[in-house]
């Protein structure tokens, strides 16, 4: 079973191989200076890495990432760096009004946190983990914890103080 999940915003693709009993997630980052493709372990994504063609470095994930409960499981778990997770809808206009916010937020943390974005109406039972009620609401994570939660709009600032103030790398 191969399962692909596009991210919002940029060119990497999550990529979900199963391999006998359990799962291994990565995420597919074409090489800037040759545009090889190289696949970069969930637990990496934060990490600057090489090319396996050109040995080149690879910039860390630096765009959102729509995830969903076993791709969000694995990148929580392994993830050295804050996770700010945005719990969203398609039908929700502030949703629609925080994503360039958060998309930016991704590009101002690379390497220094991750974020996620789960779609409440296709992971309901992930929304209800963490209590979601009303959307847009944004968890950060650190070492698998919530150590954050808010509900409501809030500027990209804001959202950088949240993953600051969480902690640095592991």
């Amino acid at each position: 079973m191969t399962s692909l999940l596009q991210p919002l915003f940029g060119s990497a693709i999550l990529d979900l191989k199963a391999g006998g009993e359990s799962m291994a997630f990565s995420v597919i980052r074409p090489c800037e200076s040759c545009g090889s493709k190289n696949r970069v372990p969930a637990k990496h994504l934060a990490d600057v890495g090489r090319c396996g063609t050109c040995k080149e470095k690879l910039r860390p994930v630096s765009e959102p990432l729509e995830v969903d409960p076993s791709a969000f499981d694995e990148i929580v778990a392994g993830a050295r760096v804050p996770v700010m997770v945005d719990f969203w809808a398609s039908w929700c206009g502030p949703c629609r009004m925080a994503a360039p916010e958060v998309q930016q937020l991704a590009r101002e943390m690379e390497g220094r946190a991750l974020v996620l974005k789960v779609d409440t109406e296709a992971h309901p039972a992930l929304a209800a983990r963490f209590g979601v009620q009303s959307i847009p609401n944004f968890v950060v994570l650190r070492g698998g914890q919530a150590v954050l939660q808010r509900a409501g709009l809030a500027p990209r600032a804001e959202m950088r103080r949240w993953l600051e103030s969480s902690g640095s790398a592991i």
